[in-house]
């Protein structure tokens, strides 16, 4: 089969053909409809701290078609679609005690969605519903990554809530936000180019940095916020965040900077803020994004603004590295 190897070290990433995946017992095989690219993909390419490592496959946004079931499955049919959960449990680490599958270090992860065909552990293959498109299926792990980060974040009923970034954690943001019963929800960031997405996810305003973005978050808000939700993941957002909560507020950090990102503790202290990093989510995100992602009040696949071959991914890595027009890119793992 083909799939996107990454040769380790900052190298870009190719396309080879390596040998066809077996289901093993307790493992279903999915053909690959769908794997969207994720700002982690670029990241840990790069070959800095967070690397994936030499020889690694990788794509953790994905979803399929059962194709063949391993001994001892009979929780799975063949045909049914599936979204995958990239990352295994053991069920009884420190990490699997707290509900989240990413902080598990025991198990062995299943971030395969850049090729024709992955094996994955039945449990982690999460059942869809039919009306759900292969391009749904994709989403439920960003969908999930923003949901968790919403869940805990303490929001109460009405509160303000201010969303730094345009990209699909912070979207995604706004839009749990939204539907788990926030008030107004303003979302900032450096460029315009997303503003008609944030509102269409369900803010109820758009600032973009500046000098005078404090005051026209104030006005836009009705107030400080009492959640910020840091979606960036650049040096400074922790900073930028500190200084737009309210006193006694909550910033939740989702961005997951990869460099160090310094915040004044006495700035902090004197508001009183909370800071919360978080990272991932559990198998209850999943079934629940699965039961409810076309309940919402916009189509998640919104926020969808191209669709590629699996032979194109290393040259659309390289676009989104710079200046580019995209928002949530899908590689079609069956094109070539």
């Amino acid at each position: 089969m083909k799939a996107a190897i990454y040769p380790g070290h900052g190298a870009a990433a190719v396309i080879e053909t390596i040998a066809d995946p077996e289901p093993g017992p307790g493992e279903v095989l999915i053909r690959v409809e769908r794997c969207g690219i994720c700002g982690t993909d670029l990241s840990m390419t790069r070959g800095e701290l967070f690397d994936f490592g030499p020889g690694s496959q990788f794509g953790h946004e994905y979803g399929g078609e059962v194709i063949a079931l391993g001994k001892g499955v009979d929780s799975h049919r063949l045909g049914d679609r599936v979204s995958v959960l990239p990352s295994g449990a053991c069920g009884h680490c420190e990490g699997c005690r707290g509900g989240n599958h990413i902080l598990c270090h025991a198990a062995p992860g299943a971030m395969r969605g850049f090729a024709e065909f992955a094996a994955v552990p039945a449990s982690i293959a999460i059942r869809l519903p039919r009306v759900l498109s292969f391009a749904d299926a994709a989403l439920v792990e960003p969908l999930a990554v923003s949901l968790y980060g919403v869940r805990h974040a303490g929001m109460q009923p009405g509160d303000r809530v201010l969303v730094l970034g345009g990209g699909t954690v912070a979207l995604y943001a706004i839009y749990w936000a939204r539907r788990l019963g926030a008030g107004r929800i303003v979302a900032m960031s450096r460029s315009q180019r997303r503003r008609d997405l944030c509102l269409a996810m369900g803010a109820d305003g758009f600032v973009p940095f500046g000098e005078n973005e404090a005051g026209e978050l104030t006005e836009a808000l009705g107030g400080a916020p009492d959640i910020v939700f840091e979606c960036i993941g650049s040096e400074g957002m922790l900073a930028k965040s500190v200084q737009h909560a309210r006193l006694y507020g909550r910033i939740v950090s989702l961005g997951f900077c990869t460099h160090a990102d310094p915040v004044m503790p006495a700035l902090a202290a004197m508001k009183c803020a909370t800071i919360q990093f978080l990272v991932g989510y559990g198998l209850s995100d999943f079934h629940y994004i699965a039961d409810q992602i076309d309940k919402g009040h916009v189509d998640p696949k919104t926020i969808i603004t191209n669709e590629i071959g699996l032979g194109a991914l290393p040259a659309m890595m390289a676009t989104l590295r710079g200046a580019n027009n995209e928002t949530k890119v899908h590689v079609n793992c069956r094109a070539s």
